[in-house]
């Protein structure tokens, strides 16, 4: 079980203030450690239990859909959790639906104040500082993991800074069973982070100014890159054209893959217990886009999205004050750090985030968080991030078969850009 100290003056109720009360809280369900994510639902009930008498529930979404369609039928009905914990990509469809609590001075206060959270944190609670819903709860900047046993092998000093390179490199370490690159195809929540990535180095942010570019040409070689990787490069094990993450992750710590990309530092828990525990490392992933050796004009050298997850209060809650009370004890200082010790999350909370400073493994984070970009601020950005996945969704029959269909790709990229324009459009 994970152990929670007292947290005093909790909120803004305190004592017996939520006897009789219950409050709903909606999560996404962690698939690499849903064991220790039990234990800490019962402790924190607990412990929001002795706090503030009142009841605490969680509920858990397994996709990016699912997560969509509960935020739907929630703003529709009036009616569903009190707290959500969102993914920064979906806070601004959150906002747009009018449905979320916009923080005022009096609630920052109430939660903490702003100054209690890293300040890059902040950079997606809203489409400016007047006008806030998220409140950071974890942050979690993605890098690439490294076996170092198989580079040094392979006679590689260190890891490429290019897709291309880093394509060559695991070309050079794939033999037998052992494969460059762990990859989790059948995951809903990484593949459109590939291809944003990518198309942004070569210049093309996918959303400019109101303006759908899913069709590009960058991002046609974004997902021929990806795709390629495991249908005409090879350097991918087949079987993870049906992989989730945590799948992709068992593999590199099993020795069986030079490189796992997308990764944060969650995978270092699972890392620290495995086959390649004290012999495996962090980078940034390459920021330079398919097809070049230098970051060309106009592209932005992201080593990550903005990522990590907001805790955001339903305006048609009967418990504002209890879920700003549980928003406070969730991003104390404590108890951050304690989730950083079970689940690798890292902490929004500044004091929290200070104590981890020292620690080399986080180096790469650290870098990776500093060279961070948000995605698009709009309330489209859901169902275009939906649109994306759903290409390589669509092209899993081809891929299977060991071949890219690009007219096939086109043609879905096609429809991609039909559906991100008309949610742009709508969003207006």
């Amino acid at each position: 079980m994970i152990a929670i100290s007292a947290l005093s003056a909790c909120g803004s109720g305190g004592g017996s203030s939520g006897t009789g009360k219950t409050l709903h809280v909606l999560v996404s369900a962690n698939t690499i450690y849903p064991e220790q994510q039990r234990a800490w639902f019962t402790d924190v009930s607990a412990r929001f239990k002795r706090e503030t008498g009142a009841t605490l529930t969680f509920e858990t979404f397994a996709t990016p859909n699912d997560e969509l369609t509960k935020i739907q039928t929630s703003v529709l009905s009036g009616q569903g959790p009190d707290v959500y914990s969102l993914g920064t990509t979906f806070t601004p469809t959150a906002y747009a639906t009018g449905a979320f609590l916009v923080l005022g001075r009096a609630d920052w206060d109430t939660i903490g104040g702003r100054d209690k959270f890293l300040p890059a944190t902040l950079g997606i609670s809203g489409p400016d500082r007047d006008h806030e819903v998220g409140v950071p709860f974890t942050t979690r900047p993605f890098v690439m993991a490294y076996n170092k046993d198989l580079l040094a092998a392979a006679g590689i000093d260190k890891p490429a800074d290019s897709w291309d390179g880093l394509l060559a490199q695991a070309k050079r370490v794939t033999t037998g069973g052992t494969y460059g690159l762990a990859v989790g195809y059948g995951d809903s929540f990484d593949p459109w982070k590939f291809v944003w990535a990518m198309s942004l180095q070569a210049g093309n942010p996918l959303v400019d100014k109101g303006r759908a570019r899913l069709d590009d040409a960058t991002t046609m070689k974004a997902y021929q890159t990806y795709l390629g990787w495991i249908a005409t490069d090879h350097v991918v094990d087949p079987a993870a054209v049906g992989w989730k993450n945590a799948q992709a992750l068992a593999a590199f710590g099993a020795g069986k893959a030079a490189f796992v990309p997308m990764v944060s530092a969650t995978s270092k828990v699972s890392l620290d217990k495995s086959a390649v525990a004290g012999r495996y490392g962090y980078t940034i992933m390459p920021t330079i886009p398919p097809g070049a050796t230098a970051l060309p004009a106009g592209g932005v050298g992201a080593a990550s999205i903005l990522s990590g997850d907001n805790l955001v209060v339903a305006r048609y809650t009967r418990n504002k004050d209890l879920a700003l009370a549980l928003i406070k004890m969730l991003t104390s200082q404590d108890l951050q750090e304690n989730y950083y010790r079970t689940f690798g999350e890292m902490p929004t909370n500044a004091q929290a985030a200070a104590s981890l400073r020292g620690d080399p493994a986080l180096a790469a984070m650290v870098e990776s968080a500093s060279r961070s970009v948000a995605t698009p601020f709009t309330g489209a950005w859901s169902q275009i991030q939906l649109a994306l996945v759903n290409v390589v969704v669509q092209s899993v029959p081809s891929v299977s078969t060991g071949r890219v269909d690009s007219a096939a790709l086109r043609s879905l990229l096609g429809q991609a850009q039909s559906s991100a324009q008309a949610a742009l459009d709508k969003a207006k």
